[in-house]
């Protein structure tokens, strides 16, 4: 269990459109071992994204549990569901969320920022961050005046600049051409086997979800091992 970055059991969430209630997630079940790397396909609007984010602490179920490093998210208050994300967990989307009025190096540092980090200590390490990522001429620069490529990369730096205990990926490369994608790609898995982070991603790009360790499929709002999909 100590192995056991993130677990869920019998994971229910809907949503109402007025008096009736939509399932998305029907049970999910999922444990997540430590620097484990698991991809997540599916249909669109399976509900793959809503997992992610429920999963991450973003929106509550509607009944189950959740645990990231043996805490039950449920039964911490928001306050402590917040230090938990920001300590633990990493999120990379399809686009890349950087604040666009801040440079680069203020976006990477601001994880740091939010938990009170020294402003020096929390430059430094997104400075350092952003070099191994490529971007060490680019630290002024905003979102703004970044290629797609670079944006994505910044996040990325952004993501793993807390050395997270997992990071939680929802289409990384989906707004990216192929190559610039292989390449963002490519350094996710390095940065993440450095830190030793465990990494689901979210993916329809099969290329990519074949180099993950485990493969499972969201059908019906059920996880289900690739292999025994139908």
């Amino acid at each position: 269990m100590n192995n056991t970055v993130m677990s869920c059991r019998n994971l229910v969430k809907q949503f109402s459109q007025g008096d009736i209630a939509v399932p998305v997630l029907n049970g999910v079940n999922l444990d997540l071992a430590k620097g484990e790397m698991l991809a997540i396909v599916g249909a669109s609007g399976s509900g793959k994204s809503t997992l992610l984010h429920v999963l991450g602490g973003l929106d509550a179920p509607t009944s189950g549990d959740i645990h990231i490093l043996g805490q039950d998210i449920a039964q911490i208050n928001e306050e402590a569901r917040c230090r938990l994300r920001n300590g633990s967990l990493g999120f990379i989307y399809q686009f890349h969320h950087l604040l666009p009025e801040f440079s680069a190096l203020e976006n990477v540092a601001m994880p740091l920022l939010i938990r009170r980090t020294p402003n020096s200590e929390a430059y430094e390490r997104a400075a350092a961050m952003l070099n191994q990522v490529g971007l060490s001429h680019r630290l002024t620069h905003t979102p703004g005046e970044l290629s797609g490529g670079e944006r994505q990369r910044a996040a990325v730096a952004r993501a793993l600049v807390t050395q997270p205990a997992c990071i939680l990926a929802d289409e990384p490369t989906g707004n990216l051409d192929r190559q610039t994608a292989e390449n963002v790609f490519n350094l996710m898995l390095e940065l993440n086997q450095k830190i030793n982070a465990s990494l689901i991603i979210v993916t329809h790009d099969s290329r990519l979800a074949n180099r993950a360790q485990r493969i499972q499929q969201l059908i019906d709002g059920v996880l289900c091992d690739v292999s025994t999909a139908k």
